[in-house]
């Protein structure tokens, strides 16, 4: 094993750098050729720049996997089982942050779909995905990258991503990607009745019913991104996702059969989410921890490289309008007797999460009471 490790640190040292790090940086991120344009022109190792600290590389494939193998079937919440079912959901958002469905309302087909024009769309010449780069996408609706926020991490991200905000269906049908559009949007609405349902469940545990407009404001931002993880010549350096968790109410996964999704359990340990046929991934976001004052967890969570294929992976999004106030419903701090979290604008819990590296929960800070 040693020697495989001395063999992959004497690759970063000869042949496998770019003739400096502002040429590689320009080539992956400013140009748009993503990791996969690396890979695509022949690296076979993997550059200084992803080559991740000690403290962050995910040591092993073999990690336990968790709880959440077990998927929730929603068509239950409307039968005799509704009890069991709502406690299944609400117990696996207060510890683990995490849990699958199926029988979500989203047919196979399209979630089949997705994975192919998620593919389709990487597999585009780099000049093509390049015109949605953030500096010169033709609508604030699309942008494409590389990593989180490259300018400032320390060691980029195994991966390429299209991130798609829903404003609209004639908006979106204009300016989405048109390998994806389509797909996306399908996705999209064909999830939404289902999120709703489970941040209902939620939130009857904590004594709370949304009237539809407040329902509508927090769940206002909506956005799909596909992101696609290229195969990687040396896993045990890279990582395809840092550690972090995600700002918004819920999140829905699309996975592919790949794996490499961890989430952290309570005692430090990393676990993971397998994939599942047909299933879909929910997780907790941070401002429903935030309204929950702190009953429900959101994960954190990362995601590993392979060396035996691209992953491709989907999410949807959802999260407050900006404009949005968010903090501890009344409800929950009457029965907690304290405020764990201060009220505050989302716009600006938006610009402090985007503003900095991944770093596991630390985005939470912002909104701890004083």
């Amino acid at each position: 094993h040693l020697n495989t490790h001395f063999r992959t640190e004497e690759n970063i040292h000869n042949g496998c750098q770019y003739e400096d790090q502002a040429t590689l940086f320009n080539f992956v991120v400013k140009q748009g050729n993503g990791v996969k344009g690396l890979i695509d022109s022949g690296m076979s190792c993997v550059p200084q720049p992803f080559v991740q600290p000690l403290s962050e590389r995910i040591a092993t494939p073999h990690a336990r996997t968790c709880e959440a193998a077990q998927p929730i079937d929603l068509s239950q919440l409307d039968g005799p089982r509704h009890k069991e079912v709502s406690k299944q959901i609400t117990e696996a958002a207060a510890t683990l942050g995490f849990f699958q469905v199926v029988n979500h309302g989203v047919s196979v087909e399209l979630l089949e779909l997705l994975k192919t024009s998620a593919h389709k769309f990487f597999a585009q010449p780099p000049e093509k995905k390049a015109i949605y780069l953030k500096e010169v996408s033709p609508s604030k609706l699309v942008k494409y990258g590389t990593s989180f926020v490259p300018e400032k991490e320390k060691a980029i991200e195994w991966k390429d991503y299209v991130s798609m905000l829903y404003t609209n269906d004639h908006e979106v049908l204009q300016h989405w990607p048109p390998q994806c559009r389509e797909v996306a949007l399908d996705f999209l609405k064909s999830s939404m009745a289902m999120v709703e349902r489970v941040v209902e469940v939620l939130m009857e545990d904590v004594g709370v019913r949304l009237e539809e407009e407040r329902m509508n404001r927090l769940m206002g931002t909506k956005m799909v991104n596909m992101n696609y993880y290229p195969t990687c010549p040396s896993p045990e350096l890279t990582i395809g996702v840092g550690r972090h968790s995600d700002m918004g109410m819920l999140t829905v996964l699309l996975q592919d059969g790949i794996g490499g999704l961890y989430v952290k359990l309570d005692n430090g340990d990393w676990a993971e989410i397998p994939p599942l046929d047909g299933a879909l991934v929910i997780n907790v976001g941070d401002t429903l921890q935030i309204l929950s004052n702190g009953k429900y967890k959101s994960a954190e969570h990362r995601v590993r490289t392979t060396n035996f294929g691209s992953r491709v992976s989907v999410p949807i999004f959802t999260a407050p309008n900006p404009s949005e106030k968010i903090g501890p419903l009344p409800e929950v701090v009457k029965h907690d007797g304290v405020a764990r979290y201060k009220e505050l604008l989302f716009q600006d819990y938006m610009n402090n999460f985007f503003g900095q590296p991944h770093d596991g929960k630390k985005s939470l800070d912002f909104a701890r009471a004083d």
